[in-house]
């Protein structure tokens, strides 16, 4: 069996690893300028063109983002889960992605989440979730309102049940998720057919919540199941779009 080269990373890569370390260790925090270039030239023995091509790795990965000028510097960014959905719809756009396939992920990873929410609930997490219901009821007559409610009631349910790593996947599909419910109020807002789906939708998140409260966390995994892919069903109806590109390209 033939050995396999190792790669050395190069100086950069390893000047852009020790400050990534500091910003996710949150050593380096939101909005603060990172030391002057030659403060942190004689800080990792490194000349400027190093340093600068650690920083173009670190702008690529929203980390920081550098200023030019005499007034000039790079400036902290903390991770956020909107840069890996970004990255990830331009990765699914590529590889022809149906938006089938994506509606099928988000059911294999949030309804999870209503179980575990039903779970380890609080009464704190039944107070939020009852008045996000109660909040999205007093939008049905406004489609664009109540669609937005909807889907923060679905980021809410993920948030609750206490996942970080589902919270970033789901993120992920998600943002497909909500441009795909956004095209359909562009496409059938106030139809009859819409308004059937919206109280459908509402009655289910109703259910869901008392689920939730009652600590039923089968019941509760098995309803949003149900809930999620007749939410797919429905947007599935527009054939114009089927693959992450039609929608996002």
């Amino acid at each position: 069996m033939a050995n396999t080269p190792v790669r050395v990373p190069k100086m950069a890569e390893l000047v852009a690893a020790q400050l990534r370390r500091k910003i996710v260790r949150g050593e380096l925090t939101e909005g603060e300028a990172l030391p002057a270039e030659t403060a942190l030239m004689a800080e990792f023995a490194v000349s400027r063109p190093t340093l600068r091509e650690a920083f173009r790795v670190l702008e690529s990965e929203s980390l920081i983002s550098v200023r030019r000028g005499a007034r000039g510097g790079a400036r902290v960014h903390v991770p956020e889960q909107t840069v890996a959905a970004r990255y990830a719809g331009v990765v699914l756009e590529y590889r022809g992605t149906t938006l089938k396939d994506v509606y099928d992920a988000r059911t294999v990873l949030e309804a999870p989440c209503a179980g575990l929410l039903a779970g380890r609930r609080t009464d704190e997490d039944v107070s939020r979730l009852r008045a996000a219901v109660a909040e999205a009821e007093l939008l049905m007559d406004d489609p664009s309102a109540f669609i937005r409610a909807h889907m923060e009631f679905h980021a809410l349910v993920v948030e609750l049940a206490g996942n970080e790593t589902l919270s970033v996947l789901t993120g992920m599909v998600r943002h497909i998720i909500d441009q795909a419910n956004w095209s359909h109020v562009d496409l059938d807002a106030g139809t009859p057919e819409n308004i059937r789906a919206n109280r459908r939708g509402f009655r289910a998140h109703v259910a869901l919540v008392d689920l939730v409260a009652a600590q039923r966390a089968d019941a509760a995994e098995e309803l949003w199941r149900v809930h999620l892919q007749e939410a797919e069903d429905y947007l599935l109806q527009n054939r114009s779009m089927t693959t992450v590109l039609d929608l996002l390209g």
